[in-house]
């Protein structure tokens, strides 16, 4: 893949410092290490970082038009790129490479900023029109791709594919915002468009920002959603067949490399799937890696095996010790603001093991946002069911007594769900945001300090929610869930982890399953055929039998997760205890001391699991630690 960078004076034409957009673009030289370039000119600086997988010979950037009045920097990949420039040669514009960044330039020239309407793929792009006096800076529908900015002070506009860059900028105001904060340890990552710092922004998926001299308060666009528009589709035969084809078409597209290509394989529905269908298409073996864990519990290799060798596969695996807890300062500066998903050790470990073979892989996320595959969308309709027994009276009643007794283990069987009685009283956005946070309302307000909930002044993290399903496309339990997770949880968390850890190894990662066709084909599907009988993807299922056995269609789902829980009693205990008693973190004003100790303590006495909150606030304090 690739890394961008620039600075946009949207006040003068005053030379941009070239010292510091090179600093800037230096930050990101894992995302490109191939190449590198830099254009300057009054007022706008651009620079770029290059992995080449596309015409190795060609297609430097920044890259032109035909007469240098449009220059994009860009980082994706367009698969219908070939389709696009010859629709573009046939309107008169001329082509000097054959790589799909410059299809991007003329189609700006031709469509403006509808272009990206016409681009289908994973991309993040900064393209400046000097004729227009124009920045235009565009996100790929789902948000594969990364995009930060932050206007300054001094009226510059920064932007780059990484926080870590604008990092690099002097007059960067790093501020820490207490709502993301909040937000933070709710879902253990930042959403968009939020960052760590007040004045910094991540660019939205699915949306545009445009800029021209003399707007100080640029805002995003909006160009795409997920539709959510009901299909015609009734019979599972027929719709499984068209999601093959559909699946098939989507992995082909993603073929396209110059250099060596192959898959990451867990051994789960999505990633089998995939390898599927690059089997069938591939005239050669597939490559393909996984990662074997010493604890059964989380060791899923024996079933990717079990498919490398079914379609003939040239498969790795690579070896992770559930005690090697050494990745943890790396991870932690590598995702350049608080994140607590702690499968990103394992991620970082295979995309590393990946890279040892190839450039480019293929990977099954998706599947699960797109079919309804996670366990709690499940546990999110039950609850809902529930609640549908009893009048809303008695449901604020038992929100009530909940508040009274937070422990409702002595309750009946119905009561004694993951959310308790508090559940009870919330609506299904509230109750959905409730399944998936990592540390729950009531547990977050006991551990914050009395100071920092004045600050907060009220907020929680559930408006995050909130926004997302007062725009929603439909008013369904199980597509209006999947819709928060494709707006939260898919871009960041999911890719966000993908995408750095891929990055650290130059390695570039396609999402299939992601493509927007299929995803916006997926989501009209009618509701009993994404999940029936308590099955999530229960198409996709159906549909892959005649490629896979149903021993890996229809396991349990382990994940992709590391035992956390053993490390904070064992290698990561004293760690855990420092960090708690660290001057950072009480600097922050974020926690009561006590609290955190009575966490650790009970954690530490089997009382409760406490690891997921624990490492969360492990991750925010290595993060204060890197801001000193």
């Amino acid at each position: 893949m690739c890394g961008l960078v620039g600075i946009f004076d949207t006040v003068s034409l005053a030379e941009i410092d070239r010292v510091t957009l090179e600093r800037l673009n230096a930050s990101q030289l894992h995302r490109g290490p191939d190449e590198g370039g830099v254009h300057l000119e009054p007022g706008i600086g651009l620079a770029h970082r290059r992995l080449s997988i596309i015409d190795l010979s060609s297609g430097q950037q920044p890259l032109f038009n035909e007469d240098g009045s449009v220059v994009v920097v860009y980082n994706g990949e367009i698969y219908n790129f070939a389709e696009l420039a010859r629709e573009l040669t046939a309107l008169g514009h001329r082509f000097s490479t054959h790589c799909d960044t410059e299809v991007i330039v003329h189609a700006w020239e031709e469509w403006g900023d509808a272009c990206v309407r016409r681009f289908r793929g994973m991309f993040a792009f900064a393209l400046w029109d000097r004729n227009r006096e124009v920045l235009f800076l565009a996100r790929d529908r789902l948000g594969i791709k990364p995009l930060y900015y932050s206007l300054l002070s001094n009226g510059q506009l920064i932007f780059a594919s990484e926080l870590k860059a604008l990092k690099q900028h002097p007059a960067l105001d790093r501020t820490i915002d207490d709502h993301a904060i909040e937000e933070y340890f709710a879902l253990g990552y930042i959403p968009e468009p939020r960052t760590i710092y007040a004045a910094s922004a991540k660019l939205r998926p699915g949306h545009t920002l445009q800029v021209r001299r003399g707007e100080l308060f640029p805002s995003q666009r909006p160009y795409w959603d997920v539709p959510f528009e009901a299909s015609l589709h009734q019979d599972v035969g027929d719709a499984g067949r068209e999601l093959v084809e559909r699946l098939r078409e989507a992995v082909e597209i993603r073929l396209i490399s110059e250099v060596p290509l192959g898959a990451f394989l867990s051994g789960g529905v999505d990633s089998s799937s995939v390898v599927a269908m690059m089997a069938e298409i591939s005239a050669d073996p597939v490559n393909t890696c996984s990662i074997a864990f010493g604890e059964a519990g989380f060791n899923e290799a024996d079933y990717a095996a079990a498919v490398a060798a079914k379609f003939g596969c040239n498969h790795s695996v690579g070896a992770v010790d559930p005690a090697d807890h050494s990745l943890l300062d790396l991870v932690s500066r590598l995702y350049d603001e608080p994140f607590a998903d702690s499968s990103a050790i394992p991620t970082y470990r295979v995309c590393e093991l990946a890279k040892r073979d190839v450039t480019v892989v293929l990977s099954g996320d998706g599947g699960d946002e797109g079919f309804a595959g996670y366990r709690r969308y499940g546990q999110h309709l039950d609850d809902l069911a529930t609640k549908a027994r009893f009048p809303r009276a008695l449901r604020q009643l038992f929100g009530a007594l909940g508040g009274l007794y937070p422990d409702a283990s002595a309750m009946p069987g119905f009561l004694r769900r993951r959310q308790g009685l508090l559940s009870m009283a919330q609506d299904p956005v509230e109750s959905f945001f409730e399944i998936n946070s990592v540390i729950k309302r009531d547990q977050r307000r006991s551990l914050y300090s009395d100071g920092f909930k004045r600050r907060l002044q009220g907020y929680e993290g559930v408006e995050v929610f909130r926004a997302h399903a007062a725009t929603a496309p439909t008013d369904d339990a199980l597509s209006l869930a999947q819709y928060l997770d494709i707006k939260t949880y898919l871009p960041g968390d999911i890719l966000t982890k993908v995408d750095r850890a891929s990055m650290a190894h130059s390695l570039e990662v396609r999402v299939p399953l992601l493509d927007h066709p299929l995803v916006e084909w997926a989501s009209g599907l009618p509701v009993s055929l994404r999940r029936r009988d308590g099955e999530g993807k229960y198409l996709l299922k159906r549909a892959m039998r005649p490629w896979l056995p149903d021993d890996i269609l229809y396991r349990p789902k382990k994940g992709f997760a590391v035992p956390l829980a053993g490390w904070f009693r064992g290698p990561l205990r004293d760690r855990m205890q420092r960090a708690l008693a660290s001057e950072v973190l009480n600097d922050s004003g974020v926690f009561d001391r006590k609290a955190l100790q009575s966490l650790f303590d009970q954690h530490d006495r089997r009382q409760r699991d406490g690891s997921t909150p624990l490492w969360s606030i492990l991750m925010f304090e290595a993060f204060l630690q890197q801001e000193i």
